[in-house]
């Protein structure tokens, strides 16, 4: 395993060659690394499910807490790629992993959308159907470049992403919760989309249901929200011209960062 703690690469790395990698982003306050365990069960399975070399995790994890101890509030991003090698496609039988640690500021606009909450659209891209990839993180994220894209012809702070049979995803920074009648659920990420580390989190604390999301159901729920582990929960707003009873979602809220759902 090679760490790599700088600004270049080799032109023959899988992970720039192939998107062959994955990664996660956390969030770091006052030298700690939030969910570091979730983040690290993450990248594990990744390992895991990719077929990539057991990567030395004692050593990865004092890389990321070195690289981060005099961070009071900044992100994280851990990106781990097959390395160099192999013929084609075809990787390496001994491949030396590449771990690529970097650090950013926290971005400022995301306090604003915490006590704001977020205006969404439907995005016009559509998620493709790969479950051997489902759930995960990896370095393959083009189709969220043309959400990106796409998401720029609305005004509106996110997008919902549905997938190639109409069923909503998530967004394209995070995952989404509906709260109805008290009950949590979340859309099923077994064909597309990515499983995010706070969306496991809230899952400890609260029972949340995986289900099959339409469009209709999201004007039909008492409150909707976005998370990620940068900006964690965040109510919504509106859905295109359906609008939520803010007061209401707010609170809930409350009980969802708190687990008394």
């Amino acid at each position: 395993m090679e760490i790599i703690q700088a600004d270049s690469i080799s032109v023959f790395d899988r992970g720039l060659l192939y998107g062959d990698g994955f990664f996660t982003t956390a969030q770091v306050k006052d030298g700690r690394i939030l969910l570091w365990q979730l983040h690290k069960e993450r990248l594990k399975n990744c390992q895991q499910r990719l077929y990539f070399p057991e990567i030395d995790w004692p050593r990865l994890e004092n890389a990321c807490q070195r690289t981060s101890q005099d961070m009071s509030h900044g992100v994280l991003k851990i990106m781990i790629t097959r390395g160099k090698g192999g013929r084609g496609y075809l990787p390496p039988k001994n491949a030396l992993q590449s771990v690529i640690i970097q650090t950013s500021d926290y971005p400022v606009h995301y306090k604003a959308l915490q006590q704001s909450g977020l205006q969404l659209q439907f995005s016009a891209i559509k998620l493709g159907h790969q479950p051997l990839l489902a759930g995960l993180k990896t370095l393959n994220r083009l189709e969220q470049v043309l959400i990106k894209e796409d998401a720029s012809n609305y005004e509106c702070d996110d997008v919902i992403v549905c997938d190639l049979d109409e069923h909503v995803i998530e967004t394209s920074v995070g995952n989404l919760i509906a709260i109805k009648n008290g009950k949590a659920f979340t859309p099923k990420l077994d064909r597309c989309g990515i499983e995010g580390v706070y969306l496991q989190h809230l899952s400890t604390v609260n029972s949340i249901e995986k289900t099959r999301f339409s469009k209709q159901m999201l004007s039909e729920v008492d409150a909707l929200f976005v998370c990620n582990s940068l900006l964690e929960s965040v109510f919504v707003r509106s859905v295109g011209e359906h609008k939520f009873n803010l007061p209401l979602a707010q609170m809930l809220k409350t009980q969802l960062e708190s687990g008394m759902l």
